[in-house]
């Protein structure tokens, strides 16, 4: 337990001391103080809660599970975890994949390559959900109780925790994480600055909507981004013009699209804070890719488990990932007792089918014997 507190205190201060510098490569925001708002939270609430009578919809995730999923409070949530122990690796933030045309110190093949270990980072993720995800049922189909509970709560910072809904959602959403920055980090969605020229202070924007085709996480195929796509380089003294092994460069805290107000129910996107999230409508072009992504890497990912594990085990997986008591609405029925129970209906059928055609056949026999007496009397 003091492990468990260290480590959660720790990464609390790392981000804070991370958020108070003048730019943060964690991305969208997992925390509510130092200029971040829980973007990340509240977009992914905005993407995959389900609201209303929407409960029973395999698109959404129930309150609790979504609580871990997203964070909540003081805590992290699956979603929110590399900011708490990845913040040093650019791959599972999309970063330093920077180019713009003409003189610059690095080439497209450079910029290509880091967005091809970002790409991999994620679907690495992806594929340890899906693989995890295999704990979830029985080896008869039924929901395993004691791996889909939330009580208590999940703690992907605790090395005993092994629920597989846990580490399912663990996985998958280090994944989101990853995407997310993407259209935070990148030019993907948005504009240059219309006053500025353009060059690596103010890199080209490409306007291109969500999902993106380089996102497929399923796939193994290397990505083939347009010509001028771009995310930032970072360095500790993150800032504008680069410096050190930035000098020259797009940087983070010249592209980033970080920071501002998320509606988590509507994904409404207000009140940027950073330059580039400044110029037109970056920052709500940011977020509503960052929501139309998630919910097309959710569907990916339900259609990964059909894949792997067929549709109804893949089906049920899903449902025990976004019910709050998977045990109770996820049950299905179990195969052997299904079997047993067919077997039982088809016998009582049997036997009641004989038993009517017993009967029958006295009356009609009764019916004839007392005709053939009155044509006697006649």
């Amino acid at each position: 337990m003091r492990r468990r507190r260290f480590t959660v205190l720790l990464g609390l201060l790392v981000v804070l001391g991370l958020a108070a510098a003048p730019g943060s490569a964690a991305g969208f925001g997992t925390i509510d103080s130092g200029g971040q708002s829980r973007e990340h939270e509240r977009l992914t609430r905005a993407a995959l809660s389900c609201a209303g009578d929407a409960r029973s919809d395999p698109d959404c995730f129930e309150p609790t599970t979504m609580d871990y999923l997203a964070g909540h409070g003081h805590e992290f949530g699956a979603v929110g975890s590399p900011d708490r122990d990845e913040l040093s690796d650019p791959a599972a933030h999309c970063d330093g994949a920077d180019y713009v045309a003409g003189p610059y110190p690095r080439t497209r093949m450079q910029a290509t390559a880091s967005l091809v270990d970002c790409l991999n980072h994620m679907r690495l993720r992806f594929g340890e959900g899906v693989d995890k995800a295999q704990g979830l049922l029985g080896r008869d189909g039924e929901v395993l109780a004691a791996e889909v509970g939330l009580d208590p709560e999940c703690r992907s910072d605790d090395e005993r925790e092994e629920r597989a809904k846990c580490a399912t959602l663990e996985a998958f959403g280090r994944a989101l994480h990853g995407v997310q920055d993407f259209y935070a980090h990148s030019n993907w969605a948005d504009q240059a600055d219309p006053a500025r020229p353009i060059g690596d202070e103010n890199p080209p924007g490409l306007d291109l909507p969500a999902p993106s085709p380089l996102l497929d996480l399923r796939g193994a195929a290397a990505p083939d981004p347009p010509a001028e796509l771009s995310t930032g380089c970072y360095v500790a003294r993150d800032e504008v013009p680069g410096v050190g092994a930035c000098q020259l460069r797009v940087t983070h805290a010249g592209l980033n699209k970080d920071r501002g107000q998320i509606d988590p129910v509507t994904g409404a996107a207000t009140d940027p804070t950073t330059p580039r999230g400044m110029v037109g409508t970056n920052f709500a072009k940011a977020v509503t890719g960052a929501v139309t992504e998630t919910r097309r890497e959710w569907r990916d990912f339900r259609s990964e488990l059909v894949a792997r594990y067929g549709t109804e085990r893949g089906e049920r997986m899903a449902c025990a990932l976004t019910h709050d008591d998977p045990v109770d609405d996820c049950a299905g029925a179990n195969p052997v007792v299904a079997a047993v129970v067919l077997a039982g209906l088809v016998a009582v059928a049997v036997g009641a089918i004989l038993w009517l055609r017993r009967p029958v056949r006295r009356s009609e026999r009764g019916r004839a014997g007392s005709a053939g007496a009155a044509g006697h009397g006649r």
